[in-house]
């Protein structure tokens, strides 16, 4: 299945079934008045959030969602049949917008979370609805009324609990899959991956959480340069920001120059994303010089969380799981206390 975050469609919900006019004709009843029964109402389209859906591929064979129309009033005060809402399934984390005015309608975040995007049309009203003592043989009914139609622009925004981020080769794709179940293309040059992963990671330490790779970011990304600005926003759902750096790779007169571009990019994309909590890992250690080049880059980062593992070997990667667990541990403490 292809990763497919944006896609284009129209929705449009049902039109109200009509009013009936009929006068009721039964053996021995005369003039037995008004009978008409009110029109069905319009199907109304639904949005659910629903993690059976990972991208929007599916809305790329079908650019038209209609939900049905309600059924028209009948005789005998009979009301028409009301329409069959028409529901689309969707990611959690797909931001619905207007695509005529841009405006956000809305973002379903939680799983399991509905939304009606298009109200079907009312039924229009029988003539025995407008029976009074001045009227008592309307043979009038409402028709009706049409049902919404939207052009609607989706985009999916990753849900994940840790986003790993770095420059194109230092093995975001070999954490993922030494991590979790995942299993993403990995080859030993740059921009193997040209699609977001999710991992579950399983530990005995917490709940499981989701792990993604964003591919893509050189510098420039922000701009359009390579492919970073087309994953960028999903760097904005992740609760955790885990910079990968290549340690065989670090250039010894700037020991931090790839750690500062990615950081770079992501702030001038957004600055709030410098905010999130963030953890930087030293990657493919067990490639012979590179115990050389991290303690360089020890002596330049200074202070703070650094974590050494080689997703190659597997080494360090339990206490690299250790680590992001006691951060996120701690981040639902603090969500808890804030709703307290």
């Amino acid at each position: 299945m292809k990763f497919i975050d944006e896609a284009r469609i129209i929705v449009q919900s049902g039109k109200g079934g009509a009013g009936c006019v009929s006068l009721r004709r039964e053996k021995y009843i005369p003039k037995g008045g008004p009978d008409g029964g009110d029109g069905g109402r319009g199907g109304d389209v639904i949005f659910k959030a629903t993690t059976q859906k990972r991208t929007l591929y599916h809305l790329q064979f079908q650019k038209l969602y209609k939900a049905k129309n309600g059924s028209g009033g009948q005789g005998n005060n009979r009301a028409g049949k009301g329409g069959e809402d028409l529901i689309v399934e969707l990611p959690p984390g797909t931001l619905v917008v207007d695509a005529d005015t841009g405006d956000l309608i809305k973002d379903l975040v939680d799983t399991d979370e509905v939304f009606v995007v298009a109200k079907g049309g009312r039924g229009g009203l029988g003539n025995a609805r407008f029976k009074s003592s001045t009227n008592r043989t309307p043979r009038f009914a409402q028709p009706g009324e049409p049902g919404q139609t939207l052009n609607l622009r989706l985009e999916l925004k990753l849900l994940a609990d840790v986003g790993v981020v770095g420059l194109p080769n230092a093995g975001k794709s070999t954490l993922v899959a030494a991590m979790s179940s995942a299993r993403p293309k990995i080859a030993d040059y740059p921009f193997t991956t040209l699609t977001p992963n999710l991992g579950v990671v399983q530990t005995n330490r917490r709940e499981p959480f989701i792990i993604a790779d964003i591919p893509g970011l050189i510098e420039g990304a922000h701009t359009g340069t390579g492919l970073g600005i087309r994953f960028l926003r999903h760097v904005e759902r992740t609760r955790v920001l885990l910079h990968l750096v290549d340690a065989a790779a670090i250039d010894s007169d700037h020991p931090l120059g790839d750690l500062d571009t990615v950081k770079r990019e992501l702030d001038q994309y957004s600055p709030a994303l410098s905010e999130k909590p963030q953890l930087v890992v030293l990657n493919k250690m067990d490639v012979a010089w590179a115990e050389d080049a991290a303690t360089l880059f020890r002596q330049a980062f200074g202070k703070g969380d650094l974590v050494e593992i080689s997703a190659a070997t597997g080494n360090g990667l339990d206490r690299l799981t250790a680590t992001l667990c006691n951060l996120l541990d701690q981040m639902d403490e603090t969500q808890s206390e804030e709703k307290e």
